[in-house]
């Protein structure tokens, strides 16, 4: 058994590139369909501003420690990661394409709609733009509309809508050439609004309607779903580390200050603080202390939050589904765990609002800290990894079974081997399926 596990469940890493950290996090899938992570390395991200590469050799060394503190707790070496890509150079734009099919009497196949997808990157963009990810939306059969899923009609013209993603071409380029110069390779990048919702959300919030609001240290990141398609894609460029530029500028402290006084005693709501109680900074060389009041700094706080809050509901009445999110809002990130940043977010926006923590897709047994709203990011795209390595593998499966087919009975012996070990895989995932419900599981330092 555990011979069929390591063989069919290979480690997948996933590097998440902040603003404020650095994280590498491997994992894989168990026989009851939940991650296992099997090692987390995270270091403070120095060479990253609002989500952009800006300073190569820093965030190289940033990498590097972290892929090696992984290696460590894993206890093995990673040959390619899966990375993350996001920043305020994130743009999207919505397009129709066209596709005439020349046989009306065949069913549309998954091959029409690639050539459908791949029509939309041929697009003409701003320079120095490139699209990062394609995503359908509904699908048009002739007159037949609002298809999510076309495989297997009869038609001649087949139309769909797109999501389109794209971002500058530079950034992609700096973030390969970091993780060129850590020796090791690039599996596939992905932007890592669409990874923290795979770790957040739940396929009933998708379906109904929800926005997902990944406060990061350098950047805002939203994004709408509605009939479990994401409908609209924003980056923000405002996040956790303005409010302590903020913090530091109004009370005119330090900002390793400003971040432990957010950190420790911020509050998202001024009207919330009832004891208002003093917070006394130590002054330099012997100078007085300085005294801030508990209520000030949350003044300070909500005031910053609720411009955030007004780009994001701004962002939601572009998209156009602002009347449908039924599930309201979902807040995550290392910003959201403000104090009472949900009550703000309410009355702020005046739709329901709850905290993301990245625990569904988890298997018992992980860390206590991973369960943060903070790792939301890293653990989505480890899930995202994991996908995309099963997709490849059942890719490489379908043309090895094809060859397989056309083999004559000459060679058939030769293929036995084979056909018994995929016969032998089906029978064990019956066998998880089956069990699978019984074993889910259902500080800071002084100043």
């Amino acid at each position: 058994m555990e011979e069929f596990y390591k063989k069919d469940n290979p480690i997948t890493v996933a590097l998440d590139i902040g603003t404020t950290k650095v994280c590498a996090i491997a994992g894989r899938k168990n026989q009851y369909d939940k991650v296992d992570v099997l090692g987390v390395g995270i270091v403070k991200s120095e060479g990253v501003s609002r989500g952009v590469v800006s300073n190569i050799d820093k965030t190289v060394k940033a990498i590097r420690g972290a892929i090696e503190a992984a290696e460590k707790n894993a206890k093995t070496s990673f040959n390619s990661v899966h990375v993350g890509i996001a920043g305020q150079h994130i743009k999207s734009l919505h397009h129709r394409g066209l596709l005439i099919r020349n046989d009306m009497d065949s069913e549309i196949s998954q091959d029409d709609v690639d050539r459908l997808i791949a029509d939309m990157y041929k697009l003409v963009l701003p320079p120095g733009d490139k699209i990062l990810h394609v995503l359908p939306q509904e699908f048009t059969v002739d007159d037949e509309q609002g298809i999510i899923d076309p495989i297997g009609m009869s038609g001649i013209r087949l139309e769909a809508n797109f999501h389109i993603i794209t971002g500058q071409m530079s950034a992609t380029k700096n973030i390969m050439r970091c993780i060129e110069k850590v020796d090791i390779g690039l599996a596939d990048m992905t932007l890592e609004p669409i990874a923290s919702a795979d770790a957040v959300l739940s396929e009933q919030e998708k379906e109904a309607g929800v926005a997902l609001v990944d406060i990061g240290g350098g950047t805002t990141d939203i994004t709408v779903f509605k009939d479990g398609i994401i409908r609209h894609t924003a980056v923000i460029p405002f996040g956790g580390n303005v409010i302590t530029k903020d913090i530091q500028e109004g009370c005119s402290v330090m900002h390793t200050q400003a971040e432990k006084l957010k950190v420790r005693f911020g509050s998202a709501l001024a009207d919330e603080i009832y004891d208002n109680r003093i917070i006394t900074i130590p002054g330099f060389r012997g100078k007085e202390h300085k005294e801030i009041s508990e209520k000030n700094l949350a003044r300070i706080i909500q005031a910053r939050l609720e411009e955030i809050f007004d780009y994001v509901f701004w962002e939601i009445k572009r998209s156009g589904y602002e009347k449908n999110l039924i599930a309201g809002l979902v807040l995550t990130g290392g910003g959201s765990l403000m104090k009472n940043l949900e009550l703000l977010a309410e009355y702020h926006t005046g739709m329901s609002c709850r905290k993301g923590e990245p625990i569904e897709h988890l298997a018992h047994g992980y860390n206590a800290n991973l369960a943060s709203p903070i790792y939301a990011t890293s653990i989505g795209l480890l899930i995202h990894a994991i996908k995309n390595a099963e997709l490849k593998e059942a890719y490489e499966n379908e043309i090895f079974e094809t060859v397989d087919e056309g083999m004559n009975e000459e060679n058939m012996d030769n293929t036995t081997p084979q056909r018994k070990l995929v016969d032998k895989d089906q029978w064990f995932n019956k066998l998880f399926t089956y069990t699978k419900e019984f074993f889910e599981s259902t500080p800071d330092s002084d100043f």
